[in-house]
């Protein structure tokens, strides 16, 4: 036991499986243990890598294992996928992980504390709110449509639903049942509403999201979301690798010398990325107008691009500028007009 150098862990709910290693590759033992079973084994191992996969309880074994004196290396899943065998099974995925582990230029993530993911559960839980009541809005919409009523998209006709559904053209059940879906949508649009004064009194105290609101289309939801969901700026060398663990970039199709490139690879964090291209879309309606403020970036754009395409082009921009502004530890500063 001694001559551990590595450990990979296969993750799962109930029943763990684990890998160990010398640091020449070679096989120790490989073990199929249940949760409680993997806690006393970790802790009576020396101290040495346990790597993982970054998936579901990965942060929290992350922090358990630390306490006891383990490296914790969390690997993306699609980099460890090259290094399974043939067979695909517990085993061999705790092997895989082990070997993608030891290669010295493998990207790892790291290991998120309880109050980052605790913040991430009440982004999670807002957008799932958010999902409900669209689609009791939009089921609602469809149902009244099949009676004749047409009323446009978006929650900011709800209050046209409710003067429809007094018609009396409508069947009884049709005006019930329509009553009853504009109670949930008013039930959810009040835990919606308290959720976003959480949201905007954590931006207010945590200093980072103050700082990132200086930009222009970072607001607090977007500000708190980079706060719970990026790492240390200190993870990426330059800006580009933090647009790019955005999918902010475009994917290359580069060979012989000659770059190609393509479409946004969106293999990166879609939460800060979408909130990233909304507040962009937000930016180039309202600064956009007219063309823009003649001689800045964005009329240049806005002057040969598609409006979407531009937005996108900005999100990256932002991104670029939220690197250097967290790890200058700098307010939002724009010389050169860039955005406006």
């Amino acid at each position: 036991m001694g001559e551990i150098s590595i450990v990979g862990v296969d993750l799962a709910k109930q029943v763990l499986q684990v890998h160990g290693a010398t640091a020449d590759g070679q096989v120790l033992f490989r073990k199929k243990l249940s949760r409680a079973q993997f806690a006393k084994f970790m802790a009576s191992l020396p101290p040495c890598v346990v790597a993982m996969e970054a998936c579901a309880t990965a942060h929290y074994w992350g922090r358990e294992l630390s306490r006891l004196g383990h490296e914790v290396r969390l690997i993306p899943p699609i980099y460890v996928k090259p290094f399974v065998k043939r067979q695909k099974n517990d085993a061999a995925d705790a092997e895989a992980v082990a070997e993608a582990a030891q290669r010295p230029t493998m990207r790892t993530v790291a290991v998120k504390t309880a109050d980052q993911q605790a913040r991430a559960m009440l982004f999670r839980t807002r957008d799932l709110l958010v999902g409900q009541r669209t689609r009791l809005v939009n089921a609602l919409r469809g149902h009244l449509a099949e009676h004749g009523i047409i009323i446009g998209q978006g929650v900011g006709n709800i209050a046209r639903f409710a003067a429809c559904l007094d018609q009396d053209t409508l069947p009884d059940l049709v005006r019930d049942l329509g009553r009853l879906y504009l109670d949930q949508i008013a039930q959810i649009s009040d835990e919606i509403g308290k959720l976003d004064k959480r949201i905007t009194t954590a931006a207010r105290e945590n200093s980072t999201a103050r700082r990132l609101q200086t930009m222009p289309g970072i607001g607090p939801v977007c500000a708190m979301a980079i706060a719970s969901f990026a790492p240390a700026m200190r993870e990426f060398r330059r800006s580009r690798d933090f647009a790019a663990w955005l999918g902010l970039v475009p994917r290359q199709h580069s060979s012989g010398g000659k770059q190609k490139l393509g479409r946004t690879s969106k293999m990166g964090q879609r939460d800060i990325r979408r909130l990233l291209i909304i507040g962009a879309m937000s930016v180039v309606h309202w600064r956009g107008r007219h063309g823009g403020r003649p001689g800045s970036w964005l009329s240049r754009m806005l002057a040969r691009k598609p409006r979407k395409l531009v937005a996108i082009a900005l999100a990256n921009k932002m991104a670029r500028m939220i690197w250097a502004m967290l790890a200058g530890e700098t307010d939002y500063r724009d010389p050169t007009g860039a955005i406006c």
